[in-house]
């Protein structure tokens, strides 16, 4: 099986494509088409990784031709280039208005369409492996909830209410987005706690308890096989949620500044959306009262300075929260 990406070319100029043929033939997977139906026909049958495409075709230009091809959804992700010898600025603008990432300038050099066509193909696989990324996140999000009681929104509102607090004590933007996406994996490890400790309709035991606080551990152990600076947050995340700024939490501990400041944030978030949500066995905590719980709280469960904050974002925060309850 040829696992070389598949390019599909489209020219209406035989020797425009045989050139194209030429250069792109040892690296890549070939396909043609010399005007723009069959360039869509393809595209559908072939779903090529990348599309070289003409503009001045007769019947369809390429500007139709790109724009049929980002109004179809199976379709849109697919880089289109346009390889054409119009080179007006006014002309390009219209390229990218339509949908191409780029544009290679006739007559093309062969050191030139490589480069261009290997930067997108690279642009391509990193948003895929973005994507399995965040669909990993997802996942495990989801799994350490499974045979919890807590409903899928939970995880989610309070990644959201965790990334609002990040922004209100100054985190840039991709530390932030970091965050968001390392929080719902909190409770990663309760996958690894026994069906009868985590469903207890009871108070638990001592020795069930030492189980159920195993959950931070076993999340830990779980996301810190990850290099991936996301995962490395997760984990962290996952060990500190349950620390407390006056060291009466678990597993470790800590003391204060401590406590991973990913995990401070996560700890005010987790505990405001459990108390405001309703569950099986309890009613929604009314607002101002979990509001109240918390700033009694400050100092020893909770940061006090990331719990300031966090009353002071009230209104983004209620935001948040009637958004997901829509």
């Amino acid at each position: 099986m040829d696992e070389r990406h598949k390019i599909l070319v489209v020219d209406d100029e035989p020797n425009n494509l045989k050139l194209l043929q030429q250069i792109l033939k040892d690296k890549y997977q070939l396909i043609f088409a010399n005007n723009g139906a069959k360039a869509l026909q393809v595209a559908v049958s072939h779903h090529p990784d990348l599309i070289l495409l003409d503009i001045m075709m007769p019947d369809m230009s390429g500007y139709e031709v790109c724009g049929k091809l980002k109004a179809d959804p199976a379709l849109e992700d697919i880089p289109v280039v346009f390889v054409t010898a119009m080179g007006e600025q006014d002309d390009e603008t219209h390229g990218f208005d339509v949908g191409a990432v780029d544009y290679i300038q006739k007559p093309v050099s062969g050191p030139i369409v490589l480069s261009r066509v290997q930067t997108h193909l690279s642009l391509v696989r990193a948003k895929d492996l973005e994507d399995l990324a965040k669909s990993s996140i997802l996942m495990l999000g989801e799994a350490g909830h499974y045979n919890d009681t807590d409903t899928g929104e939970h995880i989610w509102r309070m990644a959201a209410y965790s990334a609002a607090i990040a922004r209100a004590a100054g985190w840039s933007p991709h530390q932030t987005e970091m965050l968001e996406l390392a929080a719902p994996m909190h409770d990663t490890g309760k996958i690894g706690i026994p069906d009868d400790v985590l469903k207890a309709p009871r108070k638990l035991t001592a020795e069930e308890w030492v189980i159920m606080k195993g959950h931070s551990q076993i999340g830990y152990d779980i996301l810190s096989q990850s290099n991936n600076p996301i995962f490395l947050m997760a984990s962290e995340v996952a060990l500190g949620h349950h620390e407390k700024w006056d060291g009466r939490g678990y597993p470790n501990n800590l003391v204060g500044e401590e406590i991973p400041a990913s995990a401070r944030i996560v700890a005010i978030a987790d505990v405001f959306d459990a108390l405001t949500m309703r569950r099986p066995y309890k009613e929604a905590w009314p607002i101002d009262k979990a509001v109240d719980m918390i700033e009694q709280d400050s100092g020893t469960h909770f940061d006090p300075t990331l719990a300031t904050l966090f009353f002071e974002i009230m209104p983004e925060i209620l935001a948040i929260k009637e958004k997901w309850e829509k």
